[in-house]
């Protein structure tokens, strides 16, 4: 499930950070980006649990990937080539789609707690946005080296979406945290509070270190290393900028499984 998870989130978010890339970027970057996209949404049901579809809201979630899967693969064989009327259609079936994946999973996932539905969805999209800006703008930053001449101006435009989510990212995870910590209840057993300084809370704060802080750290690096032009070193940055984001998602879909807190 966690892997599940995961793949469709980065899936989706790739697909919504597109949305903000400049079309100098070229033909076959949209197609590299949908074509990837695609695969992840391949990946993330070779690992697909039977009770991803066991609830109503669960089963409008994989429904709604596969749609979103159709139409990611029509914009990757139509993308350059023909049908050009009708594929910002295409590309708003497939945005839909996986905000309708992202909104049934999300509930399919969490307690039947209007509040914690809430905190949950809020989470997915975030995840989903800070997965897909860190993506996008590493690929993006890479094709310079398959289009030089590119203005520097459109990976500093994706690099400012790609901080933009991750302060989304952070206050979300941040209202997340507190609200478990103070709608606690005697009865309802241990506290968020306890298991966060408990052993096993060893990989909430791992979550944290590696899933927020390096990479609000190292997303503020590459772009002032934008900001002068260099953007083969700025690449090499969100190279490792993507591995923290992808490190802590893992860890936060795992740790909603775990405790039920949408981390």
């Amino acid at each position: 499930m966690v892997l599940f998870l995961f793949l469709t989130d980065l899936a989706v978010g790739i697909a919504f950070t597109l949305v903000f890339v400049s079309r100098e970027a070229g033909v076959k970057f949209f197609r590299f980006n949908a074509g990837t996209a695609a695969l992840l949404v391949v990946a993330a049901f070779a690992f697909r649990p039977p009770e991803a579809s066991a609830s109503l809201a669960g089963k409008i979630g994989v429904d709604a990937i596969v749609v979103f899967e159709a139409a990611l693969v029509l914009y990757w064989l139509t993308v350059g080539r023909v049908l050009a009327s009708i594929r910002p259609a295409i590309v708003a079936a497939s945005i839909a789609a996986g905000a309708v994946a992202l909104l049934g999973q999300s509930i399919a996932i969490t307690p039947a707690n209007i509040l914690l539905q809430m905190f949950t969805v809020l989470s997915f999209f975030s995840s989903a946005l800070l997965l897909g800006g860190a993506c996008t703008a590493m690929i993006l930053g890479h094709w310079y080296l398959v289009i030089p001449s590119m203005q520097v101006s459109h990976l500093q435009s994706i690099v400012k979406v790609h901080m933009a989510s991750m302060v989304v990212r952070v206050v979300v995870v941040g209202a997340v945290v507190t609200f478990a910590i103070v709608s606690w209840e005697p009865g309802l057993g241990p506290s968020f509070s306890r298991y966060i300084f408990s052993i096993a809370g060893i990989f909430f704060w791992q979550r944290i270190l590696f899933g927020l802080a390096g990479p609000a750290v190292l997303s503020y690096l590459t772009w002032e290393t934008a900001k002068i032009r260099s953007t083969q070193s700025a690449t090499g940055i969100l190279y490792v900028d993507f591995f923290t984001v992808v490190v802590g998602e893992v860890l936060a879909k795992y740790l909603l499984l775990a405790t039920k807190v949408a981390v």
